[in-house]
């Protein structure tokens, strides 16, 4: 038999660890600097860009797609070749994948933090970047798929399955989920409003986790479990079970992050039956990483690769089960919108995808260097850093989010809010903030000795760049007629492909054709009118200082939010909203009802300073926007661009608003200042300023659906005809 010698890059690996490490660090210090935030709001607070706001968008954004996702990478380009024995079918365009998305990461770093954002959770990143990052995603996919094709291995392992899958999905996740029109080069408008934004980004959101966080991260576990315990995976039958079960369901699951919202019920319904179904190829998929390892558990208490592995898993299966658990209804009506889903996703990020990249460095570094790690010792004090740090994470954020949850539904005897204001609420779980904190600076403290660990292992050896090896000649893929179905489809990766596309875009498309493409499923309510140039101005504003991190705009219909709130939320109230503001964690108070409820003057000193409002508030002070200037100037481009996706301004009106936006900016500042708020602490309030934009949409919100609300009254006597709104 023929042999073909070949050489695996090993730089290509190394570059995207290096990069893995370094975002991670950087990733997990944002993610304390907020955290800290949390217990100190004047901390840092000085400084618009290092706002709580601007920061937790950046945090999310570094942790999953600078730390993991050069995690993913990382694993791909070691494993890929390996098990396909053959190398990356394009040096070339490996060197632009890593690149590429290096600058990607660093496009966030120089928007997110400036208030340059979409506001759609895992999706900040605006239209110029969003094109970069389909470019990107392609070559990796181009560069991935050829080298299948070019495989010396007849069959694919299943971790070359979930690899697949991965690209494929997280390809059309992010491609519908980005339909945008853009308004100037740096703001765009979804193309989808309200109810049906919020299930595409949800269908999204819930699919990153499931086609970012967990398939690349499965297919890791699948190669690096049997090559660190030198056995074989459990069973072939289950894996291919896991496999088709788990994507074919996962698509479908998206919804039970809005239950008890406007989203209509058989969408909510269907989010939480597959929700629940995935409870059995998660653990399906655990078990059989777990055991795998059966009859090795001695080595698994000496080798820190073992454990990170075994953690890792584990925690896989403990946040698989909660998640469904938290899809059933009456369990989300508790933790929803509570520090107790923060909890939940910090255990799958911390361990899982923590704890499989922190294996993958520890396996792969003395491997690609020719060398012994540096210091088993060490890999074993970070984890037991790393495995206390996530307890004392996770611990008290689920005793704070149920907390949180029960003191907001808490009623007295005689039938009104045990507390009322949400403020109490707030101030009880501080201490849990705390411990989540040290939690967290145990986490980071663990990865510095990993680091350290993993710098000293490279020093110690030297990079095999061109690592060579040698298989058989390329086996004809069409041999084997005799072989059972599964085997011979692996043999045909362009099939298989086809049939992953097929498997995930079947839940896709009857949940998101509906609701999403069809808008007559969506019911209007008459009074409900588009924003003004102003209010429009002033939503863009709270959408760049991150405002919907810390509130919703989603009033539940529990007795308990419509006593807080107000009328609970319809769907016809957000047929404007482009894109939606519904939000998924409260640390302040919903406001979707809180127009009218203050006076302007309320809303300017609550700005400037919340505890003057509201003592003891943990909202950082945005005293800035009494200072920074209404960008009036490209009012005309953002209205041309809600006109294109929707919102019936009238042709010409682009040509009028700004004349709009001033008058109705007039009419606010001189009504502060008739009652005396015509400067703070020596501010002068004046009309050309961001705060006068932000009160504008504040008091704008929950109000039309008493039908008494006219938005364009008061502006001059054509701006009432701007719109194509008829009459009442």
């Amino acid at each position: 038999m023929s042999m073909d010698t070949f050489h695996y890059d090993n730089k290509i690996v190394r570059n995207f660890g290096i990069a893995a490490m370094t975002f991670g660090i950087i990733g997990f210090l944002v993610g304390l600097i907020i955290a800290l935030k949390l217990i100190f709001p004047d901390f840092l607070g000085f400084i618009p860009e290092l706002s709580y706001g601007r920061l937790r968008p950046l945090h999310t954004n570094a942790v999953i797609f600078a730390f993991a996702g050069n995690a993913i990478f990382y694993g791909v380009y070691y494993s890929l070749p390996r098990l396909c024995k053959a190398p990356m079918w394009s040096p070339m365009l490996s060197q632009i994948h890593f690149w590429g998305w290096q600058l990607i990461i660093l496009s966030a770093v120089l928007t997110l933090p400036f208030g340059i954002t979409t506001s759609k959770e895992y999706a900040e990143l605006e239209w110029p970047i969003d094109i970069a990052i389909t470019l990107i995603w392609v070559v990796f996919g181009v560069n991935m798929i050829m080298t299948i094709l070019k495989r010396r291995e007849k069959h694919l392992y299943v971790a070359i399955w979930f690899y697949i899958a991965t690209f494929v999905t997280v390809a059309v996740l992010h491609v519908v989920n980005s339909f945008e029109v853009p308004a100037t080069m740096l703001k765009s408008y979804s193309l989808y409003a309200g109810v049906q934004d919020a299930l595409v980004q949800w269908w999204y959101g819930h699919n990153a986790v499931a086609f970012f966080l967990t398939t690349p991260f499965l297919g890791i576990m699948y190669y690096f479990i049997p090559k660190a315990a030198n056995r074989p995976i459990f069973s072939y039958r289950l894996s291919i079970v896991h496999f088709w079960s788990l994507i074919f369901i996962y698509i479908w699951a998206g919804p039970h992050h809005l239950l008890y919202t406007s989203l209509p019920g058989w969408a909510q319904a269907l989010g939480t039956v597959f929700s629940i179904m995935l409870i059995a190829p998660s653990w399906g998929g655990m078990l059989n990483g777990l055991l795998t390892l059966r009859g090795a558990w001695d080595k698994v208490r000496e080798d820190p690769v073992l454990k990170f592995l075994v953690v890792g898993v584990t925690a896989y299966g403990m946040v698989t089960f909660e998640g469904p658990m938290l899809s059933i209804a009456n369990v989300n009506a508790i933790a929803h919108y509570s520090d107790y889903i923060i909890g939940h996703v910090h255990n799958g990020a911390l361990m899982w995808n923590g704890g499989l990249t922190f294996a993958m460095l520890y396996y792969i570094t003395p491997k690609i260097y020719k060398t012994k790690l540096f210091s088993t010792k060490l890999a074993n004090i970070h984890f037991w850093f790393a495995t206390l740090g996530a307890i004392f994470y996770v611990i008290p954020m689920y005793w704070g989010g149920i907390t949180q949850s029960l003191m907001w539904k808490q009623f007295t005897a005689d039938g009104f809010l045990q507390y009322p204001n949400f403020l109490d609420t707030v101030v009880q779980i501080i201490p849990m903030y705390a411990l989540r904190a040290f939690g967290g600076s145990l986490f980071i403290v663990g990865a510095l000795f990993g680091v350290y660990n993993i710098v000293k292992t490279a020093l110690s050896g030297s990079l095999v760049s061109e690592e060579e090896a040698q298989a058989p000649a390329i086996i004809d893929p069409t041999e084997g007629h005799e072989e059972k179905w599964h085997r011979k489809l692996e043999g045909r990766p362009l099939k298989f492909t086809v049939l992953v596309l097929v498997a995930i875009l079947i839940g896709g498309i009857v949940e998101y054709m509906p609701t999403a493409l069809i808008e007559s499923n969506i019911p209007t309510i008459e009074s409900v009118k588009p924003y003004t140039p102003l209010e429009v101005e002033g939503r863009d504003i709270y959408i760049a200082e991150g405002c919907n991190n810390c509130h919703s705009q989603m009033i539940r219909p529990f007795r308990s939010e419509t006593e807080r709130y107000g009328e609970y939320s319809k769907a016809g109230e957000f047929v404007y909203d482009h894109p939606f503001l519904w939000g998924s964690k409260r640390t302040g108070p919903d406001l979707h009802r809180i127009g009218g409820k203050y006076p302007d003057s309320w809303h300017l000193r609550h700005m400037y300073d919340p505890t003057s409002t509201s003592p003891g508030s943990l909202m950082p002070k945005y005293s800035w926007l009494l200072k920074k200037d209404i960008n009036f100037e490209s009012i005309p481009s953002r209205i041309n661009a809600l006109r294109a996706v929707g919102v019936p301004y009238a042709d010409n009106y682009d040509e009028i608003a700004i004349r709009d936006a001033k008058a109705q900016a007039n009419r606010i500042a001189n009504g502060l200042i008739e009652n005396g708020f015509d400067n703070v602490d020596g501010i002068e309030v004046t009309s050309d300023k961001q705060i006068i934009a932000l009160i504008a949409y504040l008091q704008r919100l929950g109000v039309d659906i008493s039908g008494k609300n006219d938005p364009f009254s008061g502006l001059p006597s054509d701006s009432r005809m701007g719109a194509n709104i008829e009459e009442d």
